[in-house]
């Protein structure tokens, strides 16, 4: 079992090339014994946004805190806090924040080992 408060799991900057004041938490993963889900926490500054990709895997996402954009293929959705989003896998995705304070969402994904 694993209790922990999210703050003392280390934040760390996202490092790909597009991605923009984008920092992580991987609050459990398979370093925890997850088996089947990898639980993030990310928290995007305002003005960053994460890379506009797309992957196999489906994402299941609930937003914390903030306001912001999600960019689909079918165009720019307002998020903000309290909304829960369903990406299936295969569909562009990108998150912006255009606010002046951080917007912070949970985002859960399968683990494939």
């Amino acid at each position: 079992m694993k209790h922990i408060f999210y703050q003392d799991i280390a934040e760390q900057k996202v490092q790909e090339e597009e991605a923009k004041g984008v920092y992580i938490r991987v609050l459990i993963g398979p370093d925890d014994g997850a088996k089947n889900f990898v639980m993030r926490r990310f928290r995007v500054q305002p003005g960053g946004h994460t890379p506009r990709h797309q992957h196999e895997w489906e994402h299941e996402v609930y937003v914390l805190s903030g306001k912001g954009e999600l960019g689909t293929a079918d165009g720019p959705r307002t998020i903000k806090a309290g909304d829960v989003v369903f990406i299936p896998g295969g569909e562009i995705h990108q998150f912006k924040n255009l606010e002046n304070s951080d917007l912070e969402f949970l985002c859960l994904i399968p683990e494939n080992d």
